[in-house]
């Protein structure tokens, strides 16, 4: 979420109420109705969707500035995904009902309600496009140069993914196994594309992601 969005929710924010939850703690659960959606201050929310077998299928993995629950909080269906905290992490939880009587005096809410939800839309539609691949290392490049573009820390020797990922999750959010992971990163490092350092995920060139 770039600048100016965040920036309507953190002014908006005693329209809400800042929570602190524990690393494990379960925001909401798949199934579930609620009019609360979240916007996450500080640490990393794990979204998933977990089939009726008990698989997993990791849908993203927020870091600040992100907001998640809105769907389900406006349309008053259930919840299609479980958000639990990767991390301890600090939010604005705000009811929908609020957030409708605020508007006609806040029109900026609503305005910026639609441009978050274009953005996932976008980002969907990118993660569907690489999904539908039959490579599971070029989906894996994929979720690399995305999470460094939405996330990254820029630096001079590369962008620091500051997400601590295992190969497990990559495993998760991109349909891959934990085999095909270790074997995907590996070659990524070869090609010279990301480099490993102290459990973090560098991209050294988003070029070579899909080579």
């Amino acid at each position: 979420m770039d600048d100016a969005t965040a920036g309507v929710w953190i002014r908006a924010a005693h329209l809400g109420r800042k929570i602190k939850v524990e690393k494990g703690a379960t925001i909401y659960r798949q199934g579930e109705l609620g009019f609360t959606f979240y916007f996450l201050l500080s640490g990393r929310i794990q979204v998933s969707i977990f089939q009726s077998d008990g698989t997993e299928f990791m849908l993203e993995m927020m870091g600040p500035w992100a907001m998640f629950g809105e769907s389900p909080a406006m349309d008053g269906l259930p919840r299609i995904a479980t958000a639990i905290a990767a991390e301890r992490s600090e939010l604005i939880e705000f009811d929908i009902r609020v957030i409708t009587g605020a508007i006609p005096s806040n029109p900026e809410l609503a305005i910026s309600l639609m441009r978050i939800v274009a953005i996932k839309q976008r980002i969907l539609a990118s993660r569907i496009q690489y999904l539908a691949l039959p490579k599971p290392e070029m989906r894996i490049g994929e979720l690399l140069g995305r999470l460094a573009e939405l996330y990254g820390e820029k630096r001079e020797d590369g962008t620091l993914i500051p997400i601590p990922l295992t190969h497990e999750q990559i495993a998760a959010m991109t349909g891959a196994t934990r085999v095909t992971v270790t074997r995907a990163l590996k070659r990524l490092t070869t090609l010279g594309a990301i480099e490993l350092r102290q459990r973090r995920i560098w991209v050294l060139d988003p070029s070579k992601l899909f080579g």
